[in-house]
C-alpha cells in the first residue's frame, strides 16, 4: 500500500488539520458493522434479549484501544503490522501468522459475501446462489476507488456508513424498544456456553483482526510533520479519527442487537439467527419498510467491507511474505476463496445455513485476533522501536488486559466444543483426537511462542538492523550492509544502494535508468553509461509499488517509501562524485504508467532498465513493465538482462 503512503498533505491550520487527519478509522469501522456482526448481533438479541449489549461496549473499548496501537505502529514507526510481524519473528513462525490472517481475511470476505446476497434478495428477490456469484464483480469497483485515491475511496466509505446508520435510525424509530430495559443490558452478566459462544462471535466480529493490519497502513498516508511534535500530534488525531469512528459503528451495531431483542426477544421469537428470518419477521410485524432499510443497510455495510477487506489482503500478503501481485488477481483470489464455501453450504445445507456460517465466520475470527493483538502490543512496548513514543505502563496494563481476555474466552471456547464434539461424535471421536486435539495444541505453542519470544530475544526487540527512531532526529535509515543479505534485514522487499564502478563513452543526451532495487543495478547502471558517457545527463528513476503507493499515490510517505529515496541518492551521490551529471525521480503506483510519465516529462532520449526474468504465468500474476512500457513511450528501451 506505499504507493498511497503520505499522499494526503497535512500542512494545514484548526478545523482544516483536523479533518486532513479523519478517514482511516472510517475505512477500518467498516469492518465493525459488516453482515458478520448482523449476525451475532441478531443471534444474540433474539437469543438473550439486551443481555449481550455489555460485551458489545465491552468490545467497542478493546477496539479503539487496539486500533490507537494499530495507527500508533504506523506513525512511529513507518511500518503495518504485517512488515513489522516479519522482522519480529522467525521464518517458521512467520509463514503460520501469515496463513491465520489470511484464514481470518477470508471468513470475513465470507459474511461481506453472505451478507451482499441477503441484501440483493431482500430488495431485489434475487436467488442467494446468484446473489454470492455477483458478488464477484465488485473488484471493478475496488480497482475503480483505488484509481480515484485515497480521499475518494475514503468519502465512498464515509457515504455507505452514513447510508447504514440512518438506515438504523428509521429501524429504531419503527420498533420503538423499551430503553429502561436497554440501559439494563449495560450491566455484565453470567456467560452460559451458548451466550459464550455468541459473545466470542460478538468480539471476533467487532476486534477485526485485520482491521489492525489495515489500521497501521492507512495512518500513513498522511504526510506528518516527523518531528517529535507533529508525530505526537499525528497520534492525538488519529486516537480522536478511531473514537469518533468506532463509536458510530458501535451505535450500529448496538441498534442491530437493539433491533433484534425488541423485534423478536421479546416477542418470543428467541431462535431467529438467520439474517433472512429476520426480514420476513420484521415485514410480517412491521410492514415492508422495515425489511427494505434492513436491505439497503445489509448492501452498504457488504459493500464498504469488501474494499477495506481487500487493502488489508493486499497488506498482509505484501508485509509477511514481500509478494506482490496485480490488485484485480489478489481481489479475485479472495473472492473465490469465500465465494466456494458460501455456494458449497447453500447446496448441500439449504439457505437457511447461512446464518450459522456467518457466526462461525466471526467466531473464527475471534480465534485469530490473539496472532495480530499479542505482537501488536510487543510493538508498541518496544523502546528499540518505538523510542520516545513506546505506550505508557498504564495503557500497557490495560492492552495486556484485552489481550488476556481475548485469550481465556478463546481457549475456554476451544475446550468446550472440543468437549461437545466428543460427546455428538462418538462414533468418529477418533478424528477429533487425530485432527483437532493435534491442531489445538499446535496452535496454542504458536501463541505461546508469540508471546514469549520477545521476552527472550537477544539485543533490540526487534533483533534485526531495523531504522531507528530518535525522537529528536525523527526517522533515521541505519545500514552498513548491501546488497541480499540487507535486503532480508528490512520489512520491504527491496535492498539498499550498492556501489558500483562508472565507465564512459557516447551519444544520448538524457538517460533515463529504472531502478527497482533487485541486486542487478550495477550491469543497468555500466550500460547505461555507455550509451551517455559524460556529457549525458543521467536520470534514476524508481516506482514505489507498496499496497499504499497504489492507493495513495505520491502522497505515500511510509518506511519503503523513504528508504527507496535515500538508496535511490546514493546512486545520485556516486555518479556526481564519479563526475557525472545525475538526479533522481520518484514515482508511485504502476511502474509502466508511471516511468513513462516522468520519461515524457523529462524529456528522456533512452530508458534502460532490467528484465524481470520471468514469463507466462508469472507475468499475469506479478504484472510486467518492459512490454508495457515500449508500447507508451517513443524513446528507445534498453532492456538489460
Amino acid at each position: 500500500m506505499s504507493e498511497v503512503h503520505g499522499t494526503v498533505r497535512t500542512e494545514k491550520r484548526g478545523f482544516r488539520k483536523v479533518l486532513a487527519f479523519l478517514g482511516p478509522a472510517y475505512l477500518v469501522s467498516v469492518g465493525y458493522m459488516d453482515p458478520g456482526n448482523w449476525a451475532t448481533d441478531i443471534a444474540g438479541g433474539s437469543q438473550f434479549g439486551y443481555k449481550l449489549i455489555w460485551v458489545l461496549l465491552m468490545s467497542n473499548l478493546m477496539a479503539i484501544l487496539l486500533q490507537s496501537l494499530s495507527s500508533r505502529l504506523g506513525i512511529v514507526a513507518g511500518l503495518d503490522l504485517a512488515q513489522a510481524s516479519r522482522n519480529a519473528y522467525p521464518k517458521w513462525a512467520n509463514l503460520p501468522l501469515y496463513i491465520l490472517a489470511e484464514i481470518a481475511i477470508a471468513a470475513c470476505d465470507l459474511a461481506e459475501i453472505v451478507g451482499m446476497a441477503i441484501g440483493l434478495n431482500l430488495i431485489f428477490g434475487l436467488p442467494l446462489v446468484w446473489g454470492i456469484c455477483i458478488t464477484a464483480l465488485d473488484t471493478i469497483l475496488l480497482l475503480f476507488l483505488l484509481h480515484k485515491g485515497i480521499r475518494v475511496m475514503e468519502a465512498f466509505i464515509i457515504s455507505l456508513v452514513a447510508i447504514i446508520g440512518v438506515c438504523f435510525l428509521i429501524e429504531m424509530v419503527i420498533v420503538s424498544p423499551v430503553y429502561s430495559d436497554v440501559i439494563k443490558g449495560f450491566v455484565p452478566s453470567k456467560l452460559n456456553h451458548d451466550a459464550l459462544y455468541i459473545a466470542i462471535g460478538i468480539i471476533g466480529a467487532t476486534v477485526m483482526p485485520h482491521n489492525l493490519y489495515l489500521h497501521s497502513s492507512l495512518v500513513q498516508t498522511r504526510r506528518i510533520d516527523p518531528s517529535p511534535k507533529g508525530i505526537r500530534r499525528a497520534i492525538k488525531l488519529n486516537l480522536l479519527d478511531t473514537t469518533i469512528a468506532l463509536n458510530l459503528a458501535f451505535f450500529v451495531n448496538a441498534a442491530i442487537l437493539i433491533l433484534a431483542a425488541a423485534a423478536f426477544f421479546s416477542r418470543g421469537f428467541y431462535g431467529v439467527a438467520e439474517i433472512q428470518d429476520a426480514s420476513v419477521l420484521l415485514e410480517e410485524l412491521f410492514g415492508k419498510a422495515a425489511p427494505l432499510f434492513f436491505g439497503i443497510a445489509l448492501i452498504a455495510a457488504g459493500q464498504s467491507s469488501t474494499v477495506t477487506g481487500t487493502l488489508a489482503g493486499q497488506i498482509v500478503m505484501e508485509g509477511h511474505l514481500h509478494l506482490r501481485i496485480q490488485p484485480w488477481l489478489r481481489r479475485l483470489i479472495t473472492r473465490i476463496v469465500a465465494i466456494v464455501p458460501a455456494l458449497f453450504t447453500i447446496i448441500y445445507f439449504g439457505d437457511e445455513a447461512l446464518g450459522q456460517l456467518l457466526v462461525l465466520s466471526q467466531v473464527v475470527l475471534s480465534l485469530q485476533l490473539a496472532f495480530a493483538v499479542v505482537p501488536l502490543i510487543h510493538f508498541n512496548s518496544s523502546k528499540s522501536l518505538m523510542g520516545d513514543f513506546v505506550i505508557r505502563p498504564w495503557v500497557m496494563a490495560l492492552a495486556w488486559l484485552c489481550a488476556a481476555i481475548i485469550i481465556y474466552l478463546n481457549i475456554n471456547l476451544v475446550i468446550q466444543e472440543i468437549q461437545l464434539w466428543l460427546v455428538e461424535f462418538k462414533e468418529e471421536d477418533f478424528l477429533i483426537y487425530l485432527l483437532v486435539i493435534p491442531l489445538a495444541i499446535i496452535l496454542l505453542f504458536l501463541l505461546g511462542y508469540v508471546l514469549l519470544h520477545p521476552f527472550f530475544s537477544k539485543g533490540s526487540y526487534m533483533g534485526k538492523n531495523l531504522p531507528a527512531f530518535d525522537a529528536d532526529k525523527g526517522l533515521e535509515i541505519q545500514s552498513k550492509n548491501t546488497g541480499r543479505e540487507s535486503r532480508k534485514e528490512y520489512s520491504i522487499p527491496h535492498g539498499v544502494a550498492e556501489s558500483f564502478t562508472a565507465a564512459a563513452s557516447r551519444p544520448y543526451q538524457k538517460i533515463g535508468i529504472a531502478i527497482d532495487f533487485t541486486g542487478k543495478e550495477q550491469n543497468v547502471i555500466q550500460n547505461a553509461i555507455k550509451q551517455g558517457g559524460r556529457h549525458a545527463q543521467y536520470i534514476f528513476i524508481h516506482i514505489v509499488e507498496s499496497a499504499a503507493a497504489t492507493y495513495l499515490d505520491k502522497n505515500a510517505f511510509d518506511l519503503e517509501t523513504k528508504m527507496d529515496i535515500e538508496n535511490l541518492e546514493k546512486y545520485v551521490s556516486m555518479m556526481k562524485e564519479s563526475g557525472f551529471n545525475a538526479e533522481q525521480k520518484v514515482g508511485f503506483g504502476n511502474p509502466a504508467k508511471e516511468i513513462s510519465k516522468i520519461v515524457k516529462s523529462e524529456q528522456v532520449d533512452l530508458v534502460v532498465l532490467g528484465a524481470h526474468g520471468h514469463k507466462g504465468i508469472k507475468d499475469l500474476v506479478f504484472g510486467t513493465t518492459v512490454d508495457k512500457l515500449r508500447h507508451r513511450i517513443n524513446v528507445p528501451v534498453l532492456i538489460v538482462k
